[in-house]
């Protein structure tokens, strides 16, 4: 395929974004408003105040905060002077983040105190008194060797720590800023996302600034435009909000209105008020938000697109029920591997395709659906494991070069690990994790395929399938079901309402009902706590 793409930086991106849009606003959040040139201004003065700090191209700042301006300022500063921005969930508590601080090798980290009840400096002090102990340059730390200061933006500073407002004075001359943005390349990584824990352990995933790439691609699909505003709750720290909120709004001019966290009300209201015009979310976002009791009190009128991760069956009736009472939806498909989303349905798609199908890959990439035990590339329509090669694929697990080799082969096709289709209009449909497959006395079970049955019933709001142990058949499907309000569900009636339609190996032996499902901060469910919360029930 011939190069069409102008490869720059994400810091050179933010110069062209002045460049064409200029006074335009780049961003809102809680009442204040920053224009391009404004938020510009902010970055290079974040920038300038990080090299003041000692910070070097390469060098890694961990990032641990709620979404706020400062995050958006840090970013695109990190990104000017060839620093590696390494995002910290703030779902993480004392063991995670302790894990991705050391991992990452960051020489900064780069705080707020507190969020509502969670004391991130309190946890912080676990890991690493000596933050509460004046240091004469840098910080000596003895569980993380490279970790030489500490910034924190809010109203606790210990001894050992830089304040916020301090960072900005002790600034570097601006000759050698513009020094340091000259050794900043493409290719360089920019990014150090780890993987947002629905299977486990957090592996880093690094990328490179090429990841705009795509963002190009997907606002030309999504029509995207400067006349645009996309409303961001999602959190930075995961790449379909960082990709989709910041870079989307300086690759296409739109306005992005930041929210700290997601709350369907607010989101509403927010629609209303600053004429939102793009969504974005997975199925469990739109839930809440066509559940909500303002739905039809509210004023859509502005909306023009919802960007839905979606395709499983499971997601089925909330992507038909978001095209119905907000917007027209489109859907898609990606992953933390991938950078952002490696395909798209278009706006002028059937409703059948903007709901029921994964999207169309986006220019750049190849997928293909093969048999994973012998690597044959399936027929269209039959399932199998969804491998992607493209120019934004990860540069690897850092420093995890085995499980990199593990995941992209030699021809340099990533093994997804996800179940997919590839239909005869070459529009894929992701039907989940291989990992969740059930394998039910030798036969395979889709636990989308039975999840989106359940959901049929009248008594559940949500529902996920895992498997557990049994003796005879290995393991057997066990329903974890969420009761609307004021109902009731036993195994008995679930298994009778399941009978005749679906294969006896399929319908669930065990049911658990619980209040609500352990998530990550994006909105996935962790079905890997799931099974731990399923094996102490079963006991």
């Amino acid at each position: 395929m011939a190069e069409w793409f102008e490869k720059r930086t994400l810091g050179n991106l933010l110069d062209l974004a002045v460049t064409l849009f200029g006074s335009k606003e780049a961003l809102s959040f809680e009442g204040q408003r920053w224009s391009f040139v404004e938020l510009r201004a902010k970055v290079d003065i974040v920038a300038r105040g990080l090299i003041g700090m000692g910070i070097k191209p390469g060098d890694k700042i961990c990032l641990w905060m709620t979404n706020c301006p400062e995050w958006v300022f840090v970013f695109f500063a990190a990104a000017r002077i060839g620093a590696v921005l390494v995002p910290i969930n703030t779902r993480f508590r004392v063991t995670d983040m302790e894990y991705v601080l050391r991992q990452s090798d960051s020489s900064t980290l780069i705080m707020m105190d507190g969020s509502g009840p969670v004391d991130y400096l309190g946890m912080l002090r676990e890991v690493c008194p000596e933050i509460d102990s004046r240091c004469e340059s840098e910080l000596v730390t003895h569980k993380f060797p490279e970790l030489k200061r500490v910034v924190v933006l809010g109203n606790n500073h210990p001894e050992g720590v830089v304040n916020w407002e301090d960072m900005l004075t002790g600034l570097s001359d601006p000759q050698e800023y513009a020094i340091a943005q000259t050794y900043v390349q493409p290719d360089d990584t920019v990014l150090l996302m780890y993987t947002s824990g629905t299977t486990g352990f957090p592996k880093g995933v690094m990328h490179s600034h090429n990841i705009q790439r795509t963002l190009v691609d997907a606002a030309s699909r999504m029509g995207v435009t400067s006349r645009d505003v996309i409303l961001m709750y999602l959190p930075l720290f995961h790449c379909f909000g960082l990709y989709e909120g910041p870079i989307m709004s300086v690759v296409s001019g739109a306005r992005m209105v930041l929210m700290s966290s997601f709350d369907p009300a607010t989101v509403l209201d927010l629609i209303e008020t600053e004429n939102a015009t793009v969504l974005n979310g997975f199925d469990t976002h739109f839930f809440d938000i066509t559940s909500h009791p303002n739905i039809n009190t509210t004023d859509k009128s502005s909306l023009r697109v919802a960007l839905l991760a979606a395709g499983m069956a499971s997601s089925e009736s909330v992507a038909i029920r978001t095209q119905k009472d907000l917007c027209p939806t489109i859907t898609a498909w990606g992953m933390t591997e991938v950078g952002v989303g490696a395909t798209r349905s278009y706006l002028d798609s059937s409703v059948d395709d903007r709901c029921l199908a994964s999207g169309h890959p986006l220019p750049g990439y190849e997928f293909k659906i093969i048999e994973p035990n012998t690597g044959e590339v399936q027929s269209f329509g039959v399932l199998g494991e969804l491998c992607v090669r493209g120019y934004s694929l990860m540069q690897g697990y850092y420093k995890k070069e085995q499980e990199t080799n593990e995941v992209i082969d030699q021809d340099g096709w990533l093994h997804t690990g996800d179940v997919a289709v590839m239909r005869e209009d070459l529009r894929m449909r992701f039907l989940g994790r291989y990992k969740d497959m059930l394998k039910v006395g030798g036969e395979n079970v889709d636990p989308m395929e039975v999840e989106a049955y359940i959901l049929s019933h009248p008594s559940v709001n949500k529902a996920q399938i895992i498997g557990v142990p049994d003796n005879r058949l290995s393991e057997v499907p066990c329903a974890c079901i969420v009761l609307e309000k004021g109902h009731s569900l036993e195994l008995d009636e679930l298994d009778q309402f399941c009978r005749g339609q679906m294969a006896s190996f399929k319908i669930p032996r065990q049911l658990i009902l619980m209040d609500d499902f352990p998530m990550t901060s994006s909105g996935k469910v962790q079905k890997y706590r799931l099974r731990e919360l399923a094996d102490e029930y079963l006991e």
